[in-house]
């Protein structure tokens, strides 16, 4: 389920409800528990959404995994295909009708963690195969899932789908370069990472300057930057497997001050912090179990 990840598709719908202005007039002491419930459910959402579609990537991916990676849980007998194949639904299903309780059948949020599974699992089966198509895939269903995050207030999607793009590029990005984790990669993809990277940063300082709080994200988006262009620098240098799995990782857990600056740049600087308090959590996870 790779938890350290799912920990980073939270900080995904905290973003995404920064953005759309929900918390805009409130502050943690006048939060109540009407205003915090729909945000759990959202949480809960993504946690099931995410967790679904990684254990169904371990699906399609269980004759590969056992030449490749032999030690991973469904190749290793951890866990059964079938079983497998329940965890993942149950998960999905989960995810879906957590979204559904926020909008209402006939709202927007529950369509959208449709259209995230749906993704997710065209992803597993049969995008990641494509060189051009599978990034932005992947980066799709990050893309909605802030979105998701955005949902919680009626309209605001309207006004904020653009946001959704940013992630795409940035996990696309990421998934660029993913795919030399076990051979190698190149340093033409490894350029190509880095200056989508660049775009990403260049978007999220220019929005923050248009709401006059640069000030407020340029911490955030220092620590972003030397989080993602550190480990890729040394696998531009030395681009073999390892390398490129760090820089992999640390384009994943990343996000989570992608997040933050997010929120920074539309003026909940106290909300960015809490934000950037799941770093460690995710960091920790990622020790325990596998990010990639």
């Amino acid at each position: 389920m790779r938890p350290a990840n799912i920990v980073t598709a939270i900080a995904d719908i905290l973003a995404g409800v920064a953005i759309s202005g929900y918390f805009l007039k409130v502050t943690f002491e006048t939060l109540t528990l009407d205003q915090t419930l729909p945000v759990v459910c959202l949480c809960l959402a993504t946690a099931g959404l995410y967790g679904g579609g990684v254990v169904f990537n371990d699906v399609f991916d269980a004759e590969l995994d056992g030449t490749e990676r032999p030690e991973r849980p469904i190749p290793s007998g951890v866990i059964s295909l079938t079983q497998a194949i329940i965890l993942g639904s149950y998960l999905l299903l989960v995810g879906i009708l957590a979204a559904f309780s926020v909008g209402g059948i006939n709202g927007l949020t529950g369509w959208l963690a449709i259209a995230t599974a749906v993704a997710a699992l065209v992803y597993d089966k049969w995008g990641k195969h494509h060189s051009f198509l599978g990034p932005v895939n992947m980066g799709l269903c990050r893309g909605l899932n802030l979105l998701l995050g955005i949902s919680i207030v009626p309209g605001a999607v309207a006004t904020w789908w653009w946001v959704g793009l940013v992630p795409i590029l940035y996990i696309a990005a990421v998934t660029n370069i993913s795919r030399g984790e076990v051979y190698g990669g190149t340093t033409n993809s490894i350029r190509i990472t880095a200056v989508c990277y660049a775009i990403v940063l260049l978007t999220i300082g220019t929005v923050a300057i248009f709401h006059h709080n640069g000030w407020k994200v340029l911490p955030f988006l220092l620590l972003f930057a030397w989080m993602i262009f550190k480990p890729l620098r040394n696998a531009w240098k030395n681009p073999v497997g390892p390398n490129i799995g760090k820089a992999v990782k640390a384009g994943i857990v990343a996000l989570i001050v992608m997040n933050a600056s997010w929120v920074a740049a539309f003026d909940a600087l106290s909300y960015a912090l809490a934000v950037l308090l799941l770093l460690p959590i995710s960091m920790s996870l990622g020790k325990a179990f596998a990010v990639t």
